[in-house]
């Protein structure tokens, strides 16, 4: 008996590992390229912040404000950049992108106040915002239909596997300080972008000719913002998104403001998120090859994200003894909902966008995350902690409604879409 669970759990890992491990090609080149960006993004996300306060000598507001500004800005860009990638193909943008990302974080090294700050840290924003969608274009030029959604999963996955080394790197950081360690943080975010630009152009690419489908004769195209579905999806999936400042904002407040569970618990929160995403992210995927499959994935997980806000809800002035276990089970759930949000974007991102329009209609779908970091920092922060049981209630009612609202629009807009596929057919390839 022991044996055959064993050979079990064997079996169990062994597909695990053939899920996580992108294919020899384009996808482990992609991998690659993920693990080194996530390394430098979670090297300086970790520390900056701190380093900014007290080396650079901003006041926490300064940085605050910075950031939200640098935020707007590059909201300003995702569609212009994802023009760009339909007409030239999202390489040479995406190779751009980290070319300049490593030379404006060696910028912050001369900065000295908070005028030089916002500059340099609004052009860095520009640059990251973008790369989210080139990428994603990226992915729908160079892998087939069946296989997008799963090399996103991987990506994501290993993004967090990054992500985590590079917040190990920022804590060596940390403890050396002072200018030292600030230069080595923004030098090796720098290396790391150099890196990913290097790795970049050998990743194959699609020029127009592949990439983008000539534009009907006749009136202009409209615009993706004016394809109010797909921009009604993208602010679904950006409320389903909440799940983020829930997790870093909200609940560390809520659990040293409002429970009586110690503050550590907050730390072994993350670190279980991050490892169920890791783990699970390309299992948790599976269905969202297409449109429909993916909007019932955005359905589910509109349920699990407030049936997790209940929980959290629960354990308002609650002893540790109940308040941590139900801070467990509600960041199980949580993750569940977070896989299953992921996994639903990507395919409606990939799936919806008209041919010859996936740069321009990614930059679109950014605008929902894009909103989401912006105000839902706030708004969870308002509701939850400052209203208790009945704001979290108020934010489960929004998720589940978002939730429940994605499977009929993504019906519409697959109407939409062929009824356009009508009118103007998608010429045929030339021989």
């Amino acid at each position: 008996m022991a044996g055959n669970a064993g050979n079990r759990v064997a079996t169990a890992v062994r597909t695990w590992a053939a899920d996580m491990v992108p294919a020899p090609g384009p996808a482990r080149g992609l991998a690659v390229l993920t693990v080194v960006q996530s390394v430098g993004f979670g090297l300086f996300l970790s520390s900056s912040a701190i380093f900014f306060r007290t080396t650079v000598g901003l006041t926490a507001g300064q940085v605050g404000l910075g950031l939200s500004v640098a935020g707007l800005a590059g909201l300003l860009f995702t569609v212009p950049v994802g023009r760009l990638a339909d007409r030239f193909g999202a390489r040479r943008p995406l190779l751009a992108v980290y070319a300049a990302l490593a030379v404006l974080f060696t910028g912050y090294g001369g900065v000295g106040g908070f005028a030089g700050f916002v500059a340099l840290a609004c052009a860095i924003s520009v640059c990251e915002t973008s790369s989210h969608p080139l990428r994603m274009t990226l992915t729908h030029e160079v892998f087939e239909a069946d296989e997008r959604v799963k090399v996103s999963a991987q990506m994501r996955s290993l993004f967090n596997l990054g992500f985590m080394l590079g917040a190990a790197v920022a804590g060596g950081a940390l403890a050396v300080g002072g200018r030292d360690g600030f230069l080595a943080v923004i030098l090796l975010t720098a290396a790391a972008h150099a890196l990913c630009a290097v790795l970049t152009a050998r990743l194959p690419g699609r020029g127009r000719s592949d990439s983008a489908v000539d534009e009907p004769t006749g009136p202009k195209r409209r615009s993706g913002l004016r394809d109010v579905r797909f921009v009604g999806l993208s602010l679904l999936c950006g409320v389903l998104e909440l799940y983020q400042p829930i997790l870093t904002v909200a609940l560390p407040l809520w659990i040293i403001g409002r429970t009586q569970a110690p503050g550590a618990v907050n730390s072994v929160l993350l670190m279980l998120d991050t490892v169920l995403v890791i783990a699970f992210q390309v299992a948790a995927s599976r269905g969202a090859e297409t449109a429909p499959g993916a909007a019932r994935l955005l359905r589910r997980s509109g349920v699990l994200l407030a049936v997790c806000c209940l929980l959290f809800a629960l354990t308002q002035d609650a002893g540790a003894l109940v308040a941590v276990p139900l801070l467990l089970l509600g960041t199980a759930v949580l993750v569940l909902g977070e896989l299953g949000q992921a996994a639903g974007s990507w395919g409606l991102s990939l799936h919806l966008p008209p041919p010859g329009r996936q740069g321009e209609y990614q930059g679109v779908f950014a605008l929902g995350r894009g909103l989401q970091q912006t105000v839902g920092p706030y708004l969870v922060t308002a509701l939850a902690v400052t209203q208790g049981r009945v704001g979290w209630a108020v934010l489960a009612v929004l998720l589940l409604l978002a939730g429940l609202a994605c499977p009929p629009l993504t019906r519409a807009a697959e109407k939409a879409r062929e009824s356009a596929g009508d009118r103007h057919p998608e010429p045929a390839p030339t021989p």
